[in-house]
């Protein structure tokens, strides 16, 4: 399990520049596990969450959302408590949008 956080340097606007994290499947799945049971959490505020603690700028939302489906097809972590049913994203999700929904009702 590699947590070292990857951290590249992106260009934002014209002249500026910002850190961007490259988190590991491995950050993601510690993140939905200390997400609160039963509730929807916010995938920003994963993200915004992520980048903080490892002090980046921002956390690159396509490689969340990448680990987001390879842990729902694997089943190794509650990735239900992130996303929102109500989202397109969520047709991603093994068993879609329904099964999030039933995730989240069985831990109420």
């Amino acid at each position: 399990m590699d947590n070292t956080p990857v951290i590249e340097p992106r260009r934002k606007g014209r002249s500026g520049t910002q850190t961007m994290l490259i988190p590991s499947r491995e950050m993601v799945e510690a993140q939905l596990r200390a997400a609160p049971p039963g509730r929807l959490s916010d995938l920003g505020g994963l993200r915004k969450g992520l980048a903080a603690e490892y002090g980046a700028d921002a956390c690159c939302p396509v490689t969340v959302q990448r680990h987001l489906v390879a842990i729902a097809e694997a089943g190794s972590a509650p990735f239900w408590r992130l996303v929102d049913p109500e989202k397109p994203f969520a047709r991603r999700m093994a068993g879609g949008a329904e099964r999030v929904c039933e995730r989240l009702a069985a831990e109420r």
